[in-house]
């Protein structure tokens, strides 16, 4: 018995001591994030950092292969608004562990859609980095907004309505 509760201490212990994710909040910087290697990265194969979104304001579209239409609504509003590249930048995360999909498909699928929206910054997520690291839905589309400085200003997990994709317009517009 003595043994037992010597391990649940231990274990109580290491819990209490080691740091939780927790869900990135509004208002927050979240914790930084690269993709690279066998975790991930850009089309090309080079790295991809959350360090890249600052500087100007950004929007990650952030999809399970399974959802890529989820939130086409948004992402065509935010290309109407033509934003100045100087300001604004987007990036379209793939989850691509969230799939039956062979990678070789989606990978094709994504240099298509560089192709149609090319000041779009595409990445992908081989083993689920953003959704542990942000706690941020898994299995759907989320989009977030961040300000200059990395500041989460906007976060939705699933389709956004007519009015949320408003309110994300604003948003950028009051932050730009």
């Amino acid at each position: 018995m003595r043994h037992i509760i010597t391990r649940f201490i231990v274990v109580l212990g290491l819990l209490l001591t080691h740091p939780v994710a927790q869900a990135v909040e509004l208002g927050e910087v979240p914790p930084a994030i690269e993709l690279k290697g066998k975790l991930g990265g850009r089309l090309d194969g080079t790295p991809w950092s959350s360090a890249e979104l600052r500087d100007k304001v950004s929007v990650i579209f952030y999809v399970d292969p399974d959802e890529k239409d989820t939130n086409n609504e948004a992402s065509d509003a935010l290309d109407r608004e033509k934003f100045p590249g100087d300001k604004f930048h987007s990036v379209g995360i793939i989850n691509m562990a969230a799939t039956w999909l062979p990678n070789f498909a989606i990978s094709s699928a994504l240099k298509d859609k560089q192709k149609r929206y090319p000041k779009t910054t595409y990445v992908r997520d081989y083993k689920k980095v953003i959704v542990n690291g942000w706690k941020i839905a898994d299995d759907s589309s989320n989009v977030l907004a961040f300000d200059k400085n990395g500041k989460l200003i906007f976060r939705k997990d699933g389709k956004l309505t007519s009015e949320e994709i408003q309110t994300l317009i604003k948003v950028i517009r009051d932050h730009l």
